[in-house]
């Protein structure tokens, strides 16, 4: 159980990477700001074949609902919720923004409660792979 769990938080920060990258110049950042980052990193070879949706409900004055469905190679981004959704994350704004900046570790805030996980792992996983 301990490894399927340490590499959900991997997975939670590896699909940040990108965007913190993205937004390291920017003294505050919103979840807005790293998905908007985020769409710049899809690897469209990395989602052949995959069929996926992945929702994010994330509390405070910069929270709200985000999700993404990939489809066979492309993806739609939006606000707001997902019907059936394969993984959803749970955090709060500050804390998801500070784990895509790597300020926060994504194992630390799941350990701590800060940030939840749920749903089908393998497909949680690679969500890190398509936007890295």
């Amino acid at each position: 159980m301990k490894f399927t769990r340490k590499r959900t938080f991997l997975v939670a920060v590896a699909m940040c990477i990108g965007a913190a990258i993205a937004l390291a110049d920017r003294a505050e950042s919103t979840p807005q700001d790293v998905f908007d980052a985020m769409r710049g990193s899809f690897q469209p070879a990395k989602a052949r074949s995959v069929h996926a949706r992945y929702q994010w409900d994330l509390s405070g004055p910069h929270g709200g609902e985000w999700w993404i469905e990939v489809n066979d190679g492309t993806y739609k981004m939006g606000k707001g919720q997902i019907d059936h959704p394969n993984v959803t994350f749970r955090a709060s704004d500050k804390d998801w923004v500070a784990i895509c900046h790597d300020q926060l570790s994504g194992t630390w805030a799941y350990l701590t409660g800060r940030l939840k996980v749920s749903g089908d792992q393998n497909v949680a996983r690679k969500l890190g792979e398509m936007f890295p």
